[in-house]
């Protein structure tokens, strides 16, 4: 069993001093060591699922048989601790099989409520576009409201508590897509791909014999605290507005300048996409040692964030445009903030500098943080032009020209999963 970590250490004076970033990703990484000593490969689907553990959100893996979307989670599971469950979804499957029921014993001539297997810390709805739609809504108050109501009472799921589904894209028989409703509850939507040539010969050198089993490292009381710190990772009031002219854009890309996108898109993404791509930037920034956000989190965690939100229309179903192709196109469209660097700006020539505005619940300031900087208006609005040290704040490169798609090796093009 997992020692619990110690989320704070005391001080000469006896106060609890907060604990840097470096020994939460530090930890972090430990438990990312022991998943990877079972999953080879699949460093992206890693991180995301960590992420997605950070930022209390669900997750939806997508990949085509056999790349270990099932094993990742239930790995993940156990390196975390905590209670779980796995549902293997079936055509035959009803509402009662998941959330629960309630049983008339005639012994007692009463009703008793028998709970589901969703009453855990980590559930694994594995192939969960094989049931019906009926039965994938029995997942949407919980997943949203952490509660289930039977027999017109509520009881709460434990804390945390996490969904993590898998679906194959390539079957046509005997499978339901899920509804938009249940999509947007999922935080991200991680795309599983083949591995590589040498990492299928680790594979199956590793996996010849006898798989490793991983070790636990954390409680859910060490998550629960993790999650609290990923809570006060800084988020610029820039990289707000960032985000939320991302979400904008998919609703209205005509007003984005991209009137060509606007006929492909029936409806946008939700302002859960906001809340989410903010949660998941803080969660982002801990896992990479930081206890602030810098814009190219935002870029790199936004496509999972999106790509499952968007209800093409029927022009790009039939021009056979993948949601991908529009994600990787707003991401280019839309500019990110841009700040320049300032030598010796911070305390100490090398901390990142806040901007002179009272920090409010989405911004607060990290211990250490000098207020001031200076900001610019542009065409992005209201953009920092200074306030960061070289080399850690840097995402003033020039934007590529607007075209028809992102070119090849731009960071919003999507590349091999």
């Amino acid at each position: 069993m997992a020692q619990p970590s110690t989320p704070e250490t005391e001080t000469s004076g006896g106060s609890a001093a907060p604990v840097p970033p470096a020994h939460d990703a530090s930890q972090l990484e430990r438990a990312m060591f022991e998943v990877k000593r079972v999953i080879v490969g699949q460093d992206r689907m890693i991180e995301r699922m960590f992420v997605a553990l950070l930022a209390r959100g669900h997750c939806l893996l997508e990949g085509v048989p056999g790349v270990a979307k099932t094993l990742a989670v239930e790995t993940l599971a156990k390196v975390v601790g905590g209670t779980f469950s796995r549902v293997q979804f079936t055509p035959d499957l009803v509402p009662a099989d998941i959330v629960g029921t309630r049983i008339y014993r005639q012994s007692s001539e009463q009703f008793d409520v028998e709970l589901g297997p969703v009453f855990v810390n980590f559930l694994l709805a594995d192939e969960i576009n094989r049931a019906p739609a009926k039965v994938q809504s029995a997942l949407l108050e919980v997943m949203a409201e952490h509660q289930v109501s039977i027999g017109g009472k509520s009881y709460d799921v434990p804390d945390p508590f996490l969904v993590m589904a898998t679906q194959n894209p390539i079957e046509q028989e005997g499978v339901y897509p899920l509804p938009e409703a249940q999509r947007d509850r999922f935080l991200m939507k991680i795309l599983v791909g083949y591995p590589t040539d040498s990492e299928e010969r680790e594979i199956v050198y590793r996996m010849g014999v006898s798989a490793p089993e991983p070790k636990q490292i954390f409680t859910p009381e060490d998550l629960l605290a993790l999650q609290g710190r990923a809570d006060q990772v800084f988020v610029h009031n820039a990289l707000v507005d960032y985000t939320v002219r991302l979400v904008l854009a998919t609703r209205a890309p005509a007003q984005h300048g991209m009137p060509d996108v606007a006929q492909l898109i029936q409806y946008g993404a939700s302002p859960r996409a906001s809340l989410g791509i903010v949660r998941a930037t803080r969660a982002l920034a801990l896992l990479r040692g930081r206890d602030y956000a810098l814009p190219q989190d935002v870029q790199d965690i936004a496509p999972d964030i999106l790509r499952h939100r968007l209800v093409l229309s029927y022009d790009a179903l039939a021009d056979d445009i993948p949601a991908d192709h529009i994600v990787a196109r707003i991401m280019q469209t839309v500019p990110p903030p841009q700040v320049s660097s300032r030598q010796g700006s911070g305390p100490n020539g090398g901390s990142p500098v806040a901007p002179p505005v009272p920090p409010g619940p989405m911004t607060p300031v990290p211990a250490g943080v000098a207020q001031s900087a200076q900001y610019v208006a542009g065409p992005a609005g209201v953009q920092p032009t200074s306030g960061v040290p070289a080399g850690v704040f840097d995402n003033g490169r020039p934007q590529p020209p607007a075209g028809p798609w992102p070119a090849p090796g731009h960071p919003g093009q999507p590349g091999p999963q």
